[in-house]
């Protein structure tokens, strides 16, 4: 990945992101008229497009309510002409969608949407899956209850809030660690098929328990001490969730209606699909907008105020979206060959401050709180570790480089 350079070119007329085919379309379903199939074969391409703009037909879900008065989102007078280097080719975002399987990309700064187009017939009013981009609302949630009074400290154990987990590995371990996926309980995720993040998916989604707690006890082996290592693990936001609930007595999806997406004013309804239990599946399966997720990024932008308001802690935030000189293992190069770690948090290599939201198959907000500078990308790549995410990247750093001040 090499990054050149970025031209910004005022265009006159608006860039038509429906001009061209989608990638693969037919593959992607489009004769089926998108079909998001069942929730025993969602994940086949077929259905790809459809299940991740409609994944709360297929499993149970919570409502998140919008903003009476939605936080209001301007247009660029002039859509720009953005160009970026990538594998030493000069490319524009009319290849890049061309060659990337994208649904929806946004491009906000401080309130203005410089750019936004969808593909596969995609379109503003639908509701796209977050995966694990709901892991860090999850963890902003925390910050808010924390401040609240709802957590004392988060060196507090789990089994502190949850009864059910006392004397589990995972109810052992302070939420400090599982902020920063480093329990040190042994949980593979591979995407598989026969990993752990599978078990837990048939026991939360699929609804082959009864949720809650017992969806988590399953995973009971702890490998290494509590702040050691950093390991991606989806069970330690599942329980950060029910530690959630717990402390504040309301569903995750109610606490975040009312603590965040009312305040954040988003526009329009979002869903978080839920287990047995009427637990949400807080390591995945939040439903919103693009423009919706943009506005959370701008919150995240302004270090979690709004016209001056207080929605996520400014301290918390900072923490969460810092990296840590005291925590080597969570630093980028460490904790992954390129990203560090925050709080349920992905952090970006470069000096100056930036993090990442990011979910399996492409989904993706990248934030850059100097310059207030957003980019939601949305997508149904076809693996869900897939290496065109080298390419979103290296687009988001050109960006920053030029529209970063």
């Amino acid at each position: 990945m090499r990054i050149l350079t970025i031209l910004i070119l005022l265009a006159t007329t608006g860039f038509a992101a429906t001009a061209k085919a989608a990638p693969d379309e037919e593959g992607y379903g489009k004769s089926q008229g998108y079909s998001a199939g069942t929730a025993t074969n969602w994940w086949h391409q077929s259905h790809l497009v459809g299940a991740l703009s409609r994944m709360d037909t297929l499993f149970d879900f919570h409502r998140v309510a919008p903003a009476l008065t939605p936080r209001p989102l301007n247009r660029a007078s002039q859509t720009p002409d953005i160009r970026y280097t990538f594998n030493n080719e000069q490319r524009d975002l009319q290849r890049y969608l061309d060659t990337n399987p994208t649904t929806g990309l946004l491009i906000l700064k401080d309130d203005r949407i410089l750019f936004e187009a969808y593909q596969y017939d995609r379109t503003e009013r639908d509701r796209l899956t977050s995966f694990s981009m709901a892991k860090t609302i999850t963890a902003m949630l925390l910050g808010i209850a924390v401040r609240d009074g709802a957590i004392h400290s988060i060196d507090d154990r789990a089994e502190t809030y949850v009864p059910g987990l006392k004397g589990t590995a995972y109810g052992e371990t302070p939420i400090r660690h599982l902020l920063t996926m480093s329990s040190g309980v042994a949980f593979s995720e591979d995407y598989s098929g026969q990993d752990d993040v599978t078990r837990l998916w048939v026991a939360t989604l699929m609804k082959s328990g009864p949720g809650g707690p017992e969806a988590v006890k399953q995973f009971n082996t702890r490998a290494r001490p509590p702040g050691e290592k950093f390991y991606y693990a989806s069970a330690e936001t599942q329980v950060l969730g029910l530690v959630l609930r717990a402390a504040t007595g309301m569903p995750v999806a109610d606490y975040l209606t009312a603590k965040l997406w009312q305040p954040m004013g988003a526009e329009a309804e979002a869903t978080w699909n839920i287990d047995a239990s009427g637990q949400e599946a807080t390591y995945c399966c939040f439903n919103a907008r693009l423009r919706d997720y943009g506005r959370l990024g701008l919150l995240l932008a302004h270090d979690g105020a709004r016209d001056g308001r207080e929605i996520i802690p400014r301290d918390w935030l900072l923490a969460a979206t810092t990296v840590n000189d005291n925590a080597p293992h969570l630093k980028p190069g460490t904790a992954t060959r390129f990203y560090g770690y925050g709080y349920q948090t992905w952090l970006l290599p470069d000096a100056d401050r930036q993090f990442a939201l990011l979910g399996v198959r492409g989904q993706t907000i990248f934030v850059h709180p100097r310059s207030k500078l957003v980019l939601v990308h949305t997508a149904v790549r076809g693996q869900s570790r897939d290496p065109g995410g080298a390419e979103t990247v290296a687009l988001w750093r050109a960006l920053v480089q030029t529209l970063g001040n």
